[in-house]
């Protein structure tokens, strides 16, 4: 964990840098393409969109226009709800290469465990997988129930289970089964919607340390093992997050935050989602 370069070695052998940009709710068009244009200049190699973002073409239009080599940018997208199924799935893929504008994508995830439907879902990424459109395939909200339920017929484990994470909904039993099959966490809404950056144990290591309460938070997942995609549109903050390189919460400060767990979500939940 040296710099925003810094990347971690999946269970297939590819390397996910630990640090993204996360594009939810960023509108496509100028918005994303400077968001993404400012990530990448400021250092960022780590970019997550979906097709529901409904933004794949501008990110991969910043990509194009950022005079990065493809090859140094490490591009996740997720397959939606209404595409589940073998041949939805994969027709779902080719559109959003076609909107991204590439060859192959790094990562393609589940974005949520349909009910019934994911099983096919997993096995429409199993082939891309194998014929090398992506690099790695994992999913996204799976509880353990959904894991177990999946592995019992899957070929390749799933890389990446991306999950709603934070001191306030740290799903230890989760990140826990996960570790034990080799399968990196990843966490959506690292820095809460900035609803929980007035708690007093936050506030008092953001001072301590001459940070933002969003740093603090960045670099608690970090040193979790767990890798972060703050989501932003504002150039200051994008920058902002990149600066978790300089400091290092001890132990003792860890446990303070993991004991903020509450099972509190601001997104939905993954049985009750549809």
């Amino acid at each position: 964990m040296e710099n925003l370069q810094s990347t971690i070695t999946l269970n297939n052998g590819v390397r996910m840098p630990l640090v993204g940009l996360g594009v939810y709710k960023a509108e496509d068009g100028e918005e994303v393409v400077d968001a993404v244009k400012t990530a990448l200049e400021s250092g960022y190699r780590s970019i997550d969109t979906a097709a529901f973002y409904f933004n794949e073409e501008g990110v991969g239009k910043a990509i194009a226009e950022s005079g990065i080599s493809r090859d140094e940018i490490f591009l996740t997208t997720k397959v939606w709800n209404d595409d589940h199924g073998y041949d939805k799935t994969l027709a779902a893929f080719e559109e959003s290469r076609r909107k991204l504008g590439v060859e192959t994508i790094d990562l393609y995830l589940i974005h949520w465990p349909v009910t019934g439907k994911f099983k096919e879902t997993w096995r429409a990424l199993e082939k891309l997988y194998h014929e090398g459109k992506v690099r790695a395939i994992g999913v996204s909200n799976f509880l353990v129930h959904h894991l177990e339920d999946l592995l019992e017929e899957a070929e390749v484990v799933p890389a990446v289970n991306q999950i709603e994470y934070h001191p306030w909904l740290t799903q230890p039993e989760l990140h826990e089964y996960c570790k034990d099959k080799g399968i990196q966490l990843e966490a959506w809404s690292p820095l809460t919607r900035g609803r929980k950056f007035d708690d007093p144990r936050l506030m008092k290591l953001a001072e301590k340390y001459g940070k933002t309460p969003a740093q603090i938070l960045l670099r608690w997942d970090l040193q979790n093992g767990v890798v972060t995609i703050p989501k932003s549109v504002t150039p200051s903050r994008i920058k902002q997050n990149t600066e978790l390189f300089d400091f290092e919460l001890t132990g003792e400060e860890l446990a303070v935050l993991n004991n903020c767990n509450e099972g509190l979500r601001f997104g939905p939940h993954p049985d009750t989602f549809v």
